[in-house]
């Protein structure tokens, strides 16, 4: 998945990289040509510090350590989310609990009681950035489909996200309408069959 996302971000792009499976875009990505923002306060983070490179003050969204590149920038909490609030960065990718078929985006609360919420600063980034594209494994543990209708989760955002990018298809959620642009090891009818979404396919 991640390497299918990295070949979708433009050269040039700033780019926010969210907690867990986002986090390995990086390893993907020609970072002379793309631009990785932290909210934590960094531009220019590099890839995840190998032996004896860690430095516990650079750190990814997943609080692993990364390296810096050269002409790296650091600055306030605050300035962080000033780039994400105002529109400054191109693309953002996130995990999600559940994304809607209009691009709804549920991915800090499940709702549970025992469940601790941990927005982050998923919202800010949700309306901020340009392009909202989600990485999530299509099915949960107990085989629901995350691709959905509507989102039963508590939202993040609404109607905010563009692609998402599963380990059985790659979807662009579009005004006509939800268009698989590849699939994994599935055919599109049985794609069609498990999702309660109404799926289009890209013409040849």
């Amino acid at each position: 998945m991640a390497r299918v996302v990295a070949r979708d971000i433009p050269e040039g792009a700033y780019v926010n990289l969210g907690i867990g499976q986002p986090t390995r875009v990086a390893d993907h990505l020609d970072l002379t040509k793309v631009v990785l923002h932290t909210e934590n306060g960094m531009l220019g983070m590099g890839p995840i510090a190998g032996a004896g490179e860690a430095d516990t003050d650079l750190t990814n969204a997943g609080k692993q350590p990364v390296t810096e590149l050269p002409g790296a920038a650091y600055f306030h909490h605050a300035d962080s989310f000033a780039m994400m609030r105002g529109g400054h960065l191109d693309i953002c990718i996130m995990g999600a609990f559940q994304v809607s078929a209009r691009g709804d985006l549920a991915n800090w609360h499940t709702g549970a009681p025992d469940a601790i919420p941990a927005v982050g600063g998923a919202m800010d980034l949700a309306t901020g950035a340009r392009d909202v594209f989600v990485m999530m494994n299509l099915f949960a543990k107990d085989g629901s489909a995350k691709l959905v209708p509507e989102c039963t989760y508590p939202l993040t955002g609404l109607a905010c996200v563009s692609r998402v990018y599963t380990d059985l298809a790659t979807f662009h959620l579009t005004p006509d309408g939800v268009l698989v642009t590849e699939t994994f090891g599935i055919t599109f009818e049985k794609l069609a069959e498990r999702l309660d979404v109404r799926l289009r396919r890209r013409e040849v």
